[in-house]
């Protein structure tokens, strides 16, 4: 599909773009530009603010007056984004309104398209809201994960909410099943983790003393012959960090193909359950406009349910 962007905009800058940078404000006003054509723009002084020659690192403030020129590019169609799949999105939708999105993520689906994938959350919702000119991932879910994902729809929501991670105002709770009886005065687990990166591309996080401090705090929830039900409360967002800090405890989370415990899953694989047993059960933050604070909870799927179930009759 060809764009065509034929006559030359003038917009004014108001509290939502303020602070952003000129070359990113215009990645997302000219959709499909390659970001080549926008420095070259820019560098030449096609791009004006305030009738001024700028950088591309100039950031903008309320009332600035943006010249944007005449430009034609090819976009791609959407045309790896599935409409059935799409549509599907709708009924996981938690909770909506101008500012935010809450969203029950299901497993398998990746936040965002990339290495490979075509598709993901955002994508999906993009599609589903195209009316909406910003819509942004507040925070990142694994892809075998599911539950609460929040997606801002404002940039001035999204700045709002990512102070609020800063300063640890948000609380997620995750739900996970480990392996074996979880200890009962295990707490928390404090064990500083380090990233590394296969040749092949998988990233894999081991606790290591040159890692970077991470926290997470452990409750258990229910206690099953040879399983625990436990909620877990990161301090810290570090990859994979639930994951390795239960490993790191001696109980690995069913299914992880990562860091797992092969004689435990091969007992759930018998009953047929083939998914990570980690959920983003609850979100609570204070909403951006309102101040509120606002709690969020998403539902099991069915093969969680009917695991938890399973496992109950084993007690």
């Amino acid at each position: 599909m060809n764009e065509e962007y034929n006559n030359v905009q003038l917009l004014e800058i108001d509290e939502d773009n303020q602070f952003q940078r000129i070359d990113n404000f215009l990645t997302s006003k000219l959709k499909g530009v390659p970001k080549s054509m926008i420095y070259r723009i820019v560098r030449k002084g096609e791009v004006r603010v305030n009738k001024k020659r700028v950088k591309p690192e100039y950031k903008l403030a309320i009332g600035d007056v943006v010249r944007v020129p005449p430009v034609r590019t090819a976009v791609k169609e959407q045309n790896n984004v599935n409409l059935n799949r799409v549509s599907t999105l709708e009924s996981h939708i938690i909770f909506e309104d101008d500012r935010i999105i809450v969203f029950n993520k299901p497993t398998g689906l990746a936040v965002h398209g990339g290495s490979g994938l075509n598709f993901g959350v955002i994508e999906g919702l993009r599609a589903l809201r195209p009316q909406h000119q910003f819509l942004e991932l507040v925070h990142r879910l694994d892809r075998d994960t599911s539950g609460c994902l929040l997606i801002a729809k404002k940039r001035s929501a999204l700045r709002d909410l990512h102070e609020q991670l800063r300063s640890k105002q948000v609380d997620k709770r995750y739900h996970a099943l480990v392996a074996g009886e979880w200890p009962a005065n295990c707490f928390k687990v404090d064990a500083p983790l380090q990233k590394n990166v296969l040749k092949s591309g998988e990233r894999l996080v081991s606790v290591s003393n040159e890692g970077k401090p991470s926290e997470t705090r452990f409750r258990v929830l229910r206690n099953f012959t040879h399983s625990t039900l436990i909620e877990a409360s990161p301090i810290t967002g570090r990859t994979h960090q639930i994951r390795v800090h239960c490993l790191h405890a001696g109980h690995a989370i069913a299914m992880d193909s990562k860091y797992g415990d092969d004689d435990f899953d091969a007992k759930l694989k018998k009953l047929k359950f083939t998914r990570l047993f980690l959920h983003a059960k609850s979100l609570s933050f204070n909403h951006p406009v309102s101040k509120e604070r606002v709690r969020f909870e998403a539902e099991y799927d069915s093969a969680l349910s009917n695991l938890i179930e399973k496992q109950s009759h084993e007690i």
